[in-house]
């Protein structure tokens, strides 16, 4: 029998000992002065959005989209765009919905946030700048973004990149608890459910957003220059509505919007990705500790490396932008259609030493 597609996760065996061990550190306080991605450009997108987005390279280059987190904004990736233009890569960079400059079209829409509205705006935002394919890349929220939008439309993605490997959530487990320690680290998610906490959120979001940079990442030291920088993204006058709306939502506590009961109900099933990736987890996330990859390889169908990144934080763009711009030069470097493999342990660990090997350097 021979298997049509290729994972690195086949065997535990490669996945804890290669990658993980020969990366190499990163200083996580050691970033430059931030500064903002501009100027923007805007597109009205069949998600009834008007999504501002940053854009760099060369309009015929491969596109690259690369997708931010919670609570975050686009500048995120200031020291990543230019490592990406610098291979003649086209990127771009929008604001998600409830952020920065992206506003909605009219004012009953929904404010909703859920993870098939996320995805979709990708897609739509590609329709609406005519793009075809794309490779994805996010973190935190960015990574259900990429995430959706890969499963869903695998036509349109040429590869993935995600922090935390797979964040599509399937609604039946949304009250299935999990051990108590886990479940402290996500008290925010309670909070937000409550009205204390969208008063909280809406009267101080700075306030809020360090508070979950300082205990979402180990020993991470950013400054205040950076966290003003990023709060601008939150002066949006959806962004409080859009946040609890995530929240609440993947806690089956506020219903999704109709217009995407169809692809819910799709994502239910979390589908698998089959574009070629490279996944990661870094080392020093707490909400989402670091692993080797092997519980989500059943959801990658085609060509995967997942790494570990020693001494980088949730924001992983920032915080390590040369390893997140080589995460997108090594998928460019992984099969595209995935690697025909002999299926006996050996020639499968052979496979996943050759194609894993050949990207590892990228990663470094």
């Amino acid at each position: 029998m021979r298997l049509k597609t290729f994972s690195l996760f086949l065997w535990p065996f490669w996945l804890v000992f290669a990658p993980a061990a020969t990366t190499k550190a990163v200083d996580a306080g050691n970033t430059s002065l931030p500064w903002h991605l501009t100027p923007l450009k805007y597109a009205n997108t069949s998600t009834l959005l008007n999504v501002a987005y940053y854009e760099a390279g060369p309009p015929n280059g491969s596109a690259v989209i690369l997708v931010h987190g919670f609570p975050y904004s686009i500048d995120a990736f200031a020291s990543v765009v230019p490592l990406l233009t610098g291979k003649g890569y086209r990127v771009i960079v929008p604001y998600l919905r409830g952020y920065g400059e992206t506003s909605f079209l009219y004012p009953d829409t929904p404010r909703s946030a859920e993870q098939a509205a996320l995805g979709s705006d990708l897609i739509a935002l590609m329709d609406a700048i005519h793009i075809d394919k794309a490779i994805f890349a996010g973190y935190d929220w960015g990574t259900v973004v990429v995430n959706v939008a890969a499963a869903l439309w695998p036509e349109r993605c040429n590869g993935h990149v995600a922090a935390n490997s797979y964040l599509i959530q399937n609604r039946s487990t949304a009250w299935v608890p999990l051990d108590p320690d886990s479940e402290a680290l996500r008290w925010y998610y309670y909070v937000f459910l409550t009205a204390r906490g969208a008063a909280g959120l809406a009267s101080n979001p700075k306030a809020w957003a360090r508070s979950l940079w300082q205990k979402n990442s180990i020993g991470w030291n950013f400054s205040e220059e950076y966290l003003d920088l990023t709060a601008t993204a939150f002066e949006n006058t959806d962004y409080v509505d859009i946040v609890l709306n995530f929240y609440r939502n993947r806690l089956l506590y506020a219903p999704g919007d109709p217009k995407y009961s169809a692809l819910a109900l799709r994502l239910d099933v979390q589908p698998p990705i089959s574009a070629r990736s490279v996944t990661f987890d870094p080392q020093n996330s707490v909400v989402f500790p670091p692993t080797n990859g092997t519980a989500t390889a059943k959801y990658f169908t085609g060509s995967r490396c997942h790494y570990v990144l020693p001494n980088v934080g949730e924001n992983v763009p920032y915080q390590a932008p040369k390893m997140f711009a080589n995460a997108i030069f090594a998928v460019d470097n992984l099969p595209l259609h995935g690697t025909d493999v002999i299926s006996t342990r050996n020639s499968q660990r052979e496979a996943a030493a050759s194609i894993c090997h050949h990207v590892l350097p990228f990663i470094n």
